[in-house]
């Protein structure tokens, strides 16, 4: 939202509650809901932008709700990805991105290859490596 722009749906929806599909009881979308987040909640994070004829992109995680500070206005919350998985570069033009989307980009892959990384073989962590690159 700072820049103005709206996809034109919500962006997220709990998970884990009821085991259903877009079940709640929160969820990050445009119309009104008077469940707030709350630490520990489990939240579907998929961004998604489609343009009819042009084209379509939509990056999916799991977040959970953590606190981040306190301060004397009070307590903040925030969200850590859950699920890691690498994004495919071949699918992405840098030439769109600003420098901050780029930023966060290589960020977000390299926390990828952090986490998982230590868990794989030098092989599998070598492949890993290789999906994980900078753009």
């Amino acid at each position: 939202m700072d820049r103005g722009l709206s996809y034109g749906h919500g962006t997220g929806h709990g998970v884990g509650v009821f085991l259903n599909v877009h079940e709640g009881p929160q969820n990050i979308r445009t119309d009104n809901n008077p469940t707030p987040m709350a630490v520990g909640t489990f939240t579907s994070n998929e961004p998604g932008l489609y343009r009819s004829g042009k084209y379509g992109i939509r990056i999916e995680n799991l977040i959970v709700t953590v606190e981040k500070c306190r301060t004397e206005f009070g307590t903040f919350l925030g969200f850590e990805t859950m699920t890691l998985c690498f994004l495919d570069n071949r699918l992405v033009d840098k030439t769109l991105l600003t420098e901050q989307e780029i930023e966060w980009y290589n960020n977000y892959q390299e926390s990828v290859y952090q986490a998982l990384s230590p868990l794989l073989t030098a092989e599998e962590a070598a492949w890993l490596r290789a999906k994980t690159q900078k753009l």
